[in-house]
C-alpha cells in the first residue's frame, strides 16, 4: 500500500517554486556572468541583480535598493548584523539587547560576542512568548548601541510587536535589528513604518532556492563587514554574488507579494482547523505560542507523557513530515530554549511538534493528520515511561 505523503515543515523549508526555477535556469548557463565583470555577460547578470534589489527594497518599503545586501543564509545575515553592529559601535557602548527566543544564530552570535567583552542582555517572553516592549525600554541603557528582536518566532510563530519596538529604538538612538526570516513573504513589511534599521530575510523560506538571503541596512548604519575581499556587495559582503539563488529569490518575492492576502487567509483557515482538531481530539494537548498574534502557517503544541522525537518518527511512518521545533537545532537533545522561555519544564518541552503549512497543504492533508495524530500520541502513551 502506497503511503501518502504530506509535508507540514515548510517553517524548515519550503520546495522552489517552479516558476521560480524557470526564471533562474538562465543563470546558470547562459547569462551565467560575474556580477563584477565589465563584459557584456558580466553586466547582464549585474542588470539582473540589481532589478532584484529594487524588487525586494520595494518589498519592504527601503528607501534605496542600495540598502539591500546579498547574503547566503539568514544565519550570515544575522551574524553581519549582531557582529558588524557590535565592531563598528563599540566606542559608543557594549550593551546588546535581545530576546530569550531568538533563533540559535542570533542567540550564539550573541553569547559570542559576550565572550569578547560585550554585554546581552535577553528580554524574557510571557507564557505566549510575546515580548513586552516596556521591558526592552527598561533594559536599554547609555551605554547600548543594540536591539535584536525575532519578528516572527521559529518554533511557536507568536509574532512580535515590532512596529512599538522599533519607535522605542528609535527614541533611544539605538539600532534596532529584527529577524524576519519566517514573516519575510508571509505578512506585510514596512521597514519605514517600523523603525527597522536592520533586517534579515532568506530565500528558502518563501519557495525560493538555498544560498541566498539578505540583510537589510538603514542608509547610514554604522556596520562592519564580517568577510573581505573584492568589495563586493557595496563593500559590505565581499564573495561573488550567487546570481541564480538571488535571482530566484527576487522571483519568489514577486510570487509572494501577488498571492500573499489569498495564502495567508487560506492558511489561516487550515492552521485553526488543525489547531481546533488537535486540541479537540487529543487529550492533554496543549498550544505553544499565542492563539492569535502568530504566523499564518504555525501551529505547535505539547503533549503529556510523550517526546516529540517519537512523534516525529511515528508520523514520519504514515507519511507526514513533521518537526519538534527548529530544524537547525533538531539533532541536539537539549530541551528547545524558546519553550523554557515561555515557561514550559523540559519534560513538556521535550514533548513539542511544530507542524507548519504552506502553498500547497490542503484540506485533505490537514484531515489526514486529524485522523492520524491522535492515533499516534494514543499509541505513544500506552508504552510512555514518562506516565504515571
Amino acid at each position: 500500500m502506497k503511503i501518502k505523503q504530506i509535508y507540514l515543515d515548510y517553517a524548515a523549508t519550503t520546495p522552489t517554486d517552479p516558476q521560480v526555477l524557470k526564471a533562474m535556469l538562465p543563470y546558470f548557463t547562459k547569462k551565467f556572468g560575474n556580477s563584477v565583470s565589465l563584459h557584456k555577460l558580466g553586466q547582464e547578470a549585474k542588470k539582473a541583480l540589481e532589478t532584484t534589489r529594487l524588487t525586494i527594497a520595494k518589498a519592504i518599503k527601503a528607501k534605496n535598493k542600495e540598502e539591500i545586501i546579498f547574503t547566503s543564509s539568514a544565519t550570515e545575515s544575522n551574524n553581519l548584523a549582531l557582529k558588524g553592529i557590535a565592531f563598528a559601535n563599540q566606542k559608543k557602548g557594549r550593551h546588546i539587547i535581545i530576546s530569550a527566543i531568538e533563533h540559535d544564530c542570533v542567540l550564539n552570535s550573541a553569547l559570542w560576542l559576550q565572550k569578547q567583552g560585550f554585554k546581552i542582555t535577553q528580554i524574557k517572553p510571557d507564557k505566549y512568548g510575546l515580548i513586552n516592549p516596556r521591558d526592552v525600554e527598561k533594559a536599554i541603557k547609555k551605554n547600548t548601541i543594540l536591539v535584536s528582536i525575532i519578528h516572527g518566532n521559529n518554533e511557536i510563530g507568536t509574532i512580535q510587536p515590532v512596529e512599538k519596538i522599533g519607535k522605542i529604538c528609535r527614541k533611544k538612538g539605538v539600532y534596532f535589528h529584527t529577524d524576519a526570516a519566517q514573516t519575510f513573504g508571509k505578512i506585510p513589511i514596512d521597514v519605514q513604518k517600523m523603525k527597522i534599521d536592520l533586517l534579515t530575510a532568506s530565500s528558502h523560506k518563501i519557495y525560493g532556492p538555498k544560498g541566498a538571503a539578505l540583510l537589510y541596512i538603514k542608509k547610514g548604519t554604522k556596520i562592519e563587514p564580517l568577510l573581505h575581499g573584492g568589495g563586493h556587495e557595496f563593500d559590505l559582503r565581499s564573495s561573488t554574488v550567487n546570481v541564480p539563488a538571488v535571482i530566484g529569490f527576487g522571483k519568489a518575492m514577486e510570487i509572494c507579494l501577488k498571492e500573499m492576502k489569498t495564502e495567508s487567509k487560506k492558511l489561516i483557515l487550515m492552521r485553526n482547523q488543525l489547531i481546533q482538531g488537535i486540541l479537540q481530539k487529543i487529550p492533554q494537548a496543549h498550544l505553544n505560542g499565542h492563539p492569535q498574534k502568530r504566523l499564518p502557517n504555525n501551529t505547535n503544541f505539547w503533549f503529556a507523557f510523550v517526546e516529540g522525537e517519537s512523534i516525529v518518527a511515528k508520523l514520519d511512518e504514515y507519511g507526514i513530515a513533521a518537526s519538534t521545533g527548529s530544524a537547525c537545532s533538531s539533532e541536539k537533545l537539549e530541551p528547545s530554549h524558546i519553550l523554557l522561555a515561555c515557561g514550559l519544564r523540559p519534560e513538556q518541552a521535550h514533548g513539542s511538534l511544530r507542524l507548519t503549512l504552506g502553498r500547497w497543504t490542503t484540506k485533505k492533508d490537514i484531515d489526514y493528520v486529524l485522523k492520524i495524530l491522535p492515533k499516534v500520541i494514543k499509541n505513544l502513551r500506552k508504552i510512555s515511561p514518562f506516565k504515571s
